[in-house]
């Protein structure tokens, strides 16, 4: 067991000399690292799938203390979620200290935790007591961050589905639900104090399988397409994902707001499908995928915010086997869980097999030679 020790620390050694030697390829986008699944591989395994990959964001769904220990001294910053089942005790400001204390505070600062999202889509469904309680547990959480010396580098937010949206087309002329206006309202301004941003989950897939016949295929892929012009500002859209964005920041500005970022917690495209989810193919997927990430790396905003890059997290880092609903939710993943790509959009990451049983010595050490042959050839090409 010695000589695997040796070998883990100078993969250790090779990550954190890659850092700066892959610098430029860095990937300009944050990715969604869900877990339901009986299938995924180890946080520490995926830490160095993430790390081979030079994501530098990861966004999870609750604060898995496993993922976080396992992404210690890796310079990833997190976005952690708090459950919507948790926002009735956050609304206690006890409780919600209890819960930094707890889920937050014993990895600072060795894992990088940069946000909180309490909820996720609270406003897009129906339970009006889950609505009513979101403001208040976000100011309780925000405030216990501010007692314990920690608003500082930790924002507060929450995450909400496009369904927010009253009325998105054209763009400038985006309004939220009026039915939500007594939520929204106060919960802009919130952002506005605390700075933190507005985060939506924005999925032009949606829109296209909904209407297949209505909505092109390439304007929702980022190909070329004549796309739409905004009657009002005149200003042209050629991808739907512009159009969203801009009709969120629409919609805030229309309630008094133009201090507020927007922000997009989750877009993606799945490979798969029911029969009747039109468009659901790893082609489809690939094209949206890769198109978005050459996008992103222009550092572009959007027609309305031209000098606001677009700040995004993909969804997903894996397909997720025990997801509920249509099969689509569980095909949004960049890789199956043994860490192939689910279709090819320009970058190859590493899984590493370091899992030590007393059978399996000799393909433990190859998988180990193997990973530092992969780590040597990645360095000399990227320097």
């Amino acid at each position: 067991m010695a000589s695997y020790s040796v070998l883990f620390k100078i993969i250790l050694v090779l990550l954190s000399l890659s850092d700066s030697a892959v610098h430029v390829l860095s990937l300009s986008f944050g990715i969604n690292y869900g877990q339901i699944a009986n299938n995924l591989p180890s946080p520490s395994r995926v830490s160095v799938l993430l790390q081979t990959l030079n994501v530098s964001r990861v966004k999870l769904y609750d604060a898995d203390p496993n993922v976080l220990q396992a992404f210690s001294n890796s310079q990833v910053d997190f976005i952690i979620g708090l459950g919507n089942e948790n926002l009735q005790n956050m609304k206690d400001p006890l409780k919600a200290q209890a819960w930094i204390q707890q889920h937050v505070q014993p990895h600072l600062p060795q894992t990088k935790i940069t946000c909180i999202t309490v909820g996720n889509e609270i406003l897009g469904g129906n339970d009006t007591q889950l609505m009513s309680n979101l403001l208040p547990a976000m100011q309780s959480v925000h405030g216990a961050l501010v007692d314990l010396g920690l608003s500082k580098q930790v924002t507060v937010t929450t995450a909400h589905s496009l369904t927010i949206l009253g009325n998105s087309y054209p763009p400038s002329s985006g309004s939220f639900r009026q039915d939500l206006a007594q939520y929204i309202q106060p919960i802009l301004s919130f952002h506005a104090q605390v700075n933190s941003p507005f985060l939506i989950n924005a999925y032009p897939y949606f829109a296209y399988k909904d209407n297949p016949g209505e909505v092109p295929l390439e304007y929702v892929l980022f190909q070329p397409n004549s796309g739409m012009v905004d009657s009002v500002t005149n200003l042209h859209y050629d991808n739907m994902l512009d159009a969203q964005i801009d009709a969120v920041y629409a919609a805030i500005k229309a309630m008094g707001h133009t201090d507020v970022e927007v922000r997009i917690s989750e877009t993606g495209w799945p490979s798969k499908g029911d029969p009747n989810e039109a468009g659901a193919t790893p082609e489809n997927a690939g094209l949206y995928n890769g198109n978005l990430m050459r996008k992103l790396e222009e550092r572009k905003g959007t027609p309305a915010k031209p000098s606001v890059p677009i700040d995004i997290y993909v969804f997903a880092l894996f397909n997720e086997d025990l997801k509920p609903g249509p099969a689509s939710e569980r095909n949004y993943g960049l890789y199956y869980p043994d860490g192939t790509p689910v279709y090819d959009i320009g970058f190859k990451g590493y899984l590493p097999q370091l899992i030590f049983t007393a059978d399996s010595n000799k393909n433990n050490v190859l998988s180990i030679f193997n990973f530092l042959i992969f780590l040597t050839v990645y360095l000399l090409l990227s320097a």
